[in-house]
């Protein structure tokens, strides 16, 4: 459940778990401004910068997220990128957020568009995306002191606040003001508008130099500091080994699939310069070009790896999808929500109340009848999850000016060299020709991944056939879904194709198979699988298509056809993303074995190399950055 609060007679919100106010409107905004944004030299401080990364420790109401991005927004000489990291412990509700919010016109629209991403805020990091990943909120939700020391998120400035150190102490005591410094740089300027004697102690005991300023009414003094210790600060280990750059320069991409172009997209945005190679004459030639696919988080009774990286992933699509055209909506890709039978008979729910039915919820009787189930059919309903069709919303994200793509070049060999005393990876053929040249090599080839980067990843290759075909073409009154279903495979119904409203059913795994197409008698069995997986999903749907599964076999082109491509996978079930050897190989890194979760994962695998090359804020938990990363092959342990 949301934190509850309570609105005093003069319209101040108040927090009966800490006894104390948030802030009146005026108040609030005076002190976001005076206190938080011009104590840390904002704007001037960030201008011109390709980067600014803002700490917060208390969220709260979201005031002080919305007075910055309200004056990164006005500023023309704004950086590229605004990071807004924020902690909190008991999160309000959106209708919270929006009532608190000031009558100002501006403030008020964003803090519309905050709302509107304000849910599903389970314990853990929350990565919202506004202005077109512009501006990225990052939330915390847990205890500071913790998420602070796992996360480890440097800061140009620091926004120290919560409740009143007398109401809330762990809040500002020694130890969580030691993990604040050691996300803090040299230079890095922190305001608060607690005087205490206690946070300016122990401010000063971490390294701060800590000054008085006149304070923002009603508050007479207010502290300002910056990140200058006397002596070298001991040096943790990170989170995962340091990758930064520089700067952006180059980058080649191997791969044109959803991994190479969600890869592209992101470093595109942070201005590299990027082309993308293909051995195919198009993009999504290969496991990303099925005709449909679905988003959607994975549910466990013990909310497991898997459904905790599926969530982060889904958020990272929709933060992706909402910046597409509108016109794409309903015909590209669509949220609107995805049934899931639970063939098993559990629910595979770990919640039964709070943020996490935002994301998943046993499914009512009302949508089981929609769908042709009987009312003692086990499933769960996914709010935040829909369809999208690979080949076009690949052709999206390779739209970009700083993206460069180039058909039928298959690249045999990545190889090291040096050209005017730069390093680079160039990309030859078979010929040993040079097919491009750059500072960063990103290999998303799938189970060609690692023949190209000399590396021995545990990947096997993973042929999946789907069955497909129009309604035009469908049996007469078949049953079909009003949106998709999945559980053991998924069914896409109500998809516009290339020739008309169509459905997409699937997918087999067959492991170590490579050949295409399949042959007859693995084609014969594909059909009878996906068939199989219809009638466990949509019993009255897979009895109202069995003649037209038979028929399939002999009439290609009739009311059932089928498609098949080779993935990749790993043997733990997790994509493989970052360095290949950054020691003997440096530049040279892999995003790949996304397996059947492409659509859910791929945008957040590229976020999350972006984030490692540029020092940001991971978009996820630390323990799954590991989870996804290279070095968990290597050993790699952070103490």
């Amino acid at each position: 459940m949301s934190e509850p609060i309570e609105w005093l007679e003069d319209g101040t919100p108040y927090s009966p778990r800490f006894s104390d106010r948030y802030h009146s409107e005026q108040g609030g905004l005076e002190q976001a401004r005076g206190t938080f944004l011009a104590g840390c030299g904002l704007p001037q401080a960030w201008q011109n910068q390709p980067q600014w990364r803002v700490l917060e420790t208390g969220f709260g109401l979201g005031l002080n997220f919305l007075v910055t991005w309200a004056a990164w927004r006005a500023d023309p000489h704004r950086p590229q990128r605004l990071h807004f990291v924020s902690c909190e412990a008991w999160p309000v509700s959106a209708a919270d957020l929006l009532r608190a919010a000031p009558i100002d016109s501006t403030l008020q629209s964003l803090a519309q568009q905050l709302a509107a991403q304000y849910w599903g805020l389970l314990p853990g990091v929350h990565r919202l995306s506004f202005d077109g990943g512009q501006v990225l909120l990052t939330l915390y939700i847990g205890d500071a002191q913790t998420l602070l020391r796992q996360q480890h998120p440097m800061a140009d400035s620091v926004y120290l606040d919560g409740f009143d150190p007398q109401h809330n102490p762990q809040m500002w005591d020694i130890h969580t003001l030691k993990a604040v410094a050691r996300c803090c740089r040299r230079g890095t300027r922190l305001a608060t508008w607690t005087v205490a004697r206690g946070v300016r102690d122990g401010l000063v005991q971490c390294g701060f130099e800590v000054q008085k300023v006149p304070g923002v009414h009603p508050k007479r003094d207010n502290l300002q500091a910056t990140y200058a210790p006397r002596w070298e600060p001991r040096a943790g280990q990170p989170v995962l080994p340091d990758a930064t750059v520089a700067a952006p320069a180059r980058c080649l991409v191997v791969g044109a699939g959803l991994a190479g172009a969600a890869v592209a997209a992101s470093l595109a945005h942070r201005g590299w310069q990027v082309q993308v190679l293909d051995q195919a004459d198009h993009p999504a030639a290969g496991a990303s070009g099925l005709p449909a696919g679905v988003f959607a988080p994975n549910v466990s009774q013990d909310d497991n790896l898997i459904s905790r990286l599926s969530r982060a992933g889904v958020r990272t699509t929709l933060n992706t999808l909402a910046q597409l055209p509108a016109e794409t909506r309903g015909t590209d890709w669509s949220v609107c929500g995805t049934l899931e039978h639970r063939v098993d008979g559990t629910t595979g729910l770990a919640w039964s109340d709070g943020p996490g039915l935002d994301w998943s919820r046993p499914a009512t009787p009302a949508q089981l009848q929609a769908n042709g189930l009987s009312a003692d059919t086990v499933a769960c309903w996914h709010e935040h999850a829909g369809w999208v069709r690979p080949p076009q919303f690949i052709a999206h994200l390779l739209n970009d000016p700083a993206i460069h793509w180039r058909g039928s070049a298959a690249v045999a060999e990545l190889r090291r060299t040096t050209v005017d005393g730069q390093p680079l990876w160039q990309a030859l053929d078979a010929e040993g020709r040079m097919l491009a040249e750059a500072e960063l090599a990103v290999v998303c080839a799938g189970h060609h991944t690692g023949p190209l980067t000399h590396a021995h990843w545990p990947m096997n290759p993973l042929r999946g056939q789907l069955a497909w075909g129009l309604h035009a073409q469908a049996p007469a009154g078949a049953p079909w879904p009003p949106q998709p279903l999945n559980g053991n495979g998924n069914l896409v119904p109500r998809v516009p194709l290339q020739d008309g409203a169509g459905w997409v059913l699937g997918s087999t795994f067959e492991r170590l198979k490579t050949a295409l197409p399949p042959s007859p008698d693995d084609h014969a069995k594909g059909l009878a699988t996906n068939q199989a997986k219809l009638h466990a999903l949509l019993p009255p749907l897979g009895a109202a298509m069995d003649a037209a599964f038979t028929q399939a076999a002999t009439t290609p082109d009739g009311p059932v056809r089928t498609w098949a491509a080779v993935r990749c996978g790993a043997l733990d079930r997790r994509p493989i993303v970052g360095p290949v050897d950054s020691v003997r190989q440096p530049g040279l890194w892999l995003c790949t074995a996304m397996g059947a979760r492409g659509l859910t994962l791929s945008l957040l695998c590229g976020e999350l190399i972006a984030a490692r090359l540029h020092s940001e804020p991971l978009p996820l938990d630390a323990p799954l950055a590991r989870a996804l990363s290279s070095e968990r092959w290597l050993g790699y342990e952070p103490q």
